[in-house]
């Protein structure tokens, strides 16, 4: 890997972008066709999956002697199976990400989280897509009854931590951003 450079008061190239076309609309997200300048000097064409961003629930229950975490069972068709995850949903345009993460966790869950702290902040797959995940981290949770959207069918459980460290480690949970959740809050929990 090439050490960084020091320069004396000299501006970072920026990012030029030579022109751009929405090649694509639908209703989650656009995919755009750029021809960039990228800051390193590459002249290149690029298509990108536009999105307003996701948010991950990380719902955890401490009322027991090991914290359990709130899963998903739900099939997904890009999957063409069902998969276990956490919590998740859009951030709608104008929305906050924590009124997401409160509306997201009470309409797939009918849970709601007397605390909510910021976890993690990533890019599930920089390479094409713009999408942004971010974990909040939900606790003091309260039952409630699930408000899910029409095409929407979601079953759910509390899964002891360790548990759901085992799903990961077996291959049985796949969904990237329930592993780096769940993860998080192992490391998290064991230090």
């Amino acid at each position: 890997m090439p050490k960084p450079t020091k320069s004396r008061k000299k501006k970072a190239p920026r990012l030029e972008v030579l022109s751009s076309k929405t090649v694509f609309r639908g209703r989650v997200f656009d995919v755009t066709r750029d021809k960039v300048r990228e800051p390193n000097g590459v002249t290149a064409v690029r298509e990108v999956i536009r999105h307003s961003g996701s948010v991950v629930i990380l719902a955890v229950d401490h009322s027991g002697k090991e914290p359990r975490v709130l899963l998903e069972r739900q099939y997904r068709y890009a999957a063409q199976d069902f998969m276990l995850e956490l919590p998740a949903g859009r951030v709608d345009p104008g929305e906050t990400v924590l009124a997401a993460g409160e509306r997201e966790l009470r309409e797939e869950t009918g849970y709601s989280a007397g605390k909510w702290k910021r976890a993690l902040f990533f890019y599930p797959s920089p390479g094409f897509l713009g999408e942004t995940m971010t974990v909040l981290l939900a606790a003091e949770l309260k039952a409630g009854e699930p408000e899910p959207e029409v095409d929407e069918r979601i079953d759910h459980d509390l899964v002891p931590l360790s548990r759901a460290v085992k799903l990961v480690m077996s291959g049985e949970i796949r969904d990237g951003k329930t592993i780096a959740a769940i993860l998080w809050c192992w490391k998290r929990s064991v230090n």
